[in-house]
């Protein structure tokens, strides 16, 4: 028997105690749980460990049901909308520095979710390119650059 995402997460809550009522939402192509209650700082956790597992969880069951399932993003009373829009307003403002100085310059440590997104932010930015190191740490560091002034061009571009 296959459960909806909402139905999933609603029984997991419900196990672990926790009365709330979901609401699903459709963003940039992925289903949002987001989920409503009076107690949403256990359900986040210290540092969104909390959320991160519920989301994990869910995610895991999902394909389990059904591979490879679909992928589904837990918020909790729009937390981690609230927490996205503070970072790429920190990045914006750290991008800006590096405009103006020319020097590169990190980020706080992020991870995979938070440099997902800053990655995704300058994608497509003249001015800025992003890196972060091929290591297997959790949390890593993003380098913002001055993209070069050049254009690179390969003699497979310049024959098409």
């Amino acid at each position: 028997m296959n459960s909806s995402p909402s139905e999933i997460l609603d029984t997991l809550l419900g196990y672990l105690g926790f009365v709330v009522t979901i609401e699903e939402e459709e963003r940039d192509g992925h289903l949002i749980l987001q989920i409503l209650t009076h107690e949403s700082e256990p359900l986040i956790g210290r540092h969104d460990e909390v959320l991160d597992d519920l989301q994990y969880l869910v995610n895991r069951i999902l394909a389990a049901q059904k591979p490879p399932g679909p992928r589904v993003i837990v918020d909790i009373e729009h937390y981690r909308t609230m927490r996205d829009d503070a970072l790429i307003s920190q990045v914006k403002q750290l991008a800006n520095a590096v405009r103006a100085s020319g020097r590169p310059m990190q980020t706080a440590q992020l991870n995979s979710y938070d440099r997902r997104i800053v990655h995704n932010l300058f994608k497509d930015d003249p001015a800025i390119s992003t890196w972060s190191p091929p290591e297997e740490a959790k949390l890593k560091r993003i380098t913002l650059r001055k993209r070069s002034a050049r254009k690179e061009e390969t003699p497979a571009a310049e024959g098409a």
